[in-house]
């Protein structure tokens, strides 16, 4: 290491900044605080000591209220050093989510591309035109997902809000998952209050929240086992409610599905995270959505939260204030 290169190690300002934390944050900084406060302890409490004070009992409370504040001190290193750790653990995960997620459609989208440059009869061309667009639209939904977690990160989603019948645009979402769910003998059930009054919400953002959990509730509900008959109509349910409590609409939705983990569900929120039982129902998804959702619901005012128990089901809400008058 040259000697340019240890000055620049000894810039604690410049080393926080690389982090893009705050001052207070940033472990270079706190460690250089702590041994100021450490040295200054040392000389004050001596000096006091030996010079106005006999009495020992005030040198305990000196000494126990200055380990105290040293003790604050490293707690909040020990955290900064955590959120470095846990900075990393995200890149990683990161690059493996991306790099997995990606794979697959780039794989189809090779063999696709050059089957059909290959100069073969392969069949009917729309077939394959159909692939390659199916893996364009999958990879064209992650790259979204990731911009998106960028602009909430730095707080800058654009949005453009405008009076929103919840009841109406949730109609449409079940609508729209409903091949998906008859596919999977899901029965997806939506009650609502009677003359709900209208949000004042981006109703792009909010109908991409509600889709996330909507999409999350039909795929993880556990395979059936129960031995359906022919012509038995019995399904497995999701089902979502929409009132008003207070000054906000609360939106529900509940699931009978794998549920979350108790040990998992402080985590349930963050980016990229998955719990382990799911993944043996559903092994593709980024871990993405649940942040999202949140994301969009907080920056709309809202409060987003859930229950859950593993092998019974989970249910999500979340409120959205009621236009002001």
């Amino acid at each position: 290491m040259t000697f340019k290169e240890i000055l620049a190690q000894l810039n604690i300002f410049a080393q926080c900044k690389k982090y893009h934390i705050p001052l207070w944050q940033c472990p270079q900084f706190l460690f250089m605080l702590m041994g100021l406060v450490i040295i200054a302890t040392v000389i004050t409490t001596y000096l006091i000591t030996a010079l106005y004070i006999t009495n020992p009992q005030i040198v305990i409370l000196i000494i126990f209220g200055l380990t105290t504040i040293l003790f604050v001190i490293t707690f909040i290193i020990n955290r900064s050093f955590e959120r470095l750790a846990e900075a990393n653990r995200m890149k990683s995960e990161f690059v493996s989510v991306v790099s997995h997620q990606l794979r697959a459609p780039l794989t189809n989208l090779k063999w696709t591309i050059e089957l059909l440059s290959s100069g073969k009869k392969v069949g009917k061309q729309s077939e394959y035109l159909k692939i390659i667009k199916e893996n364009n639209k999958r990879m064209e939904e992650l790259i979204n997902d990731l911009l998106l977690v960028s602009r909430i990160e730095q707080g800058t989603i654009l949005l453009n809000k405008e009076k929103v019948n919840m009841k109406d645009l949730i109609e449409k979402l079940i609508l729209r998952f409903k091949t998906f769910a008859d596919v999977l003998n899901i029965k997806i059930t939506f009650e609502a209050r009677e003359n709900l009054p209208m949000v004042f919400v981006d109703p792009k953002q909010i109908e991409l929240a509600i889709e996330n959990l909507l999409d999350n509730a039909v795929r993880y509900i556990k395979p059936s086992k129960r031995n359906l008959r022919p012509g038995d109509k019995r399904k497995e349910k999701v089902e979502i409610k929409l009132s008003k409590t207070d000054k906000n609409i609360y939106f529900e939705i509940k699931d009978f599905g794998v549920g979350i983990p108790e040990q998992d569900q402080k985590y349930i929120f963050q980016r990229f995270f998955r719990s382990k039982n799911i993944m043996k129902y559903q092994t593709q998804g980024t871990g993405l959505g649940l942040y999202i959702a949140k994301g969009i619901i907080e920056k709309l005012g809202g409060k987003i939260g859930f229950k859950s128990e593993e092998e019974k089901g989970s249910t999500f809400w979340f409120t959205i204030p009621l236009i002001s008058r």
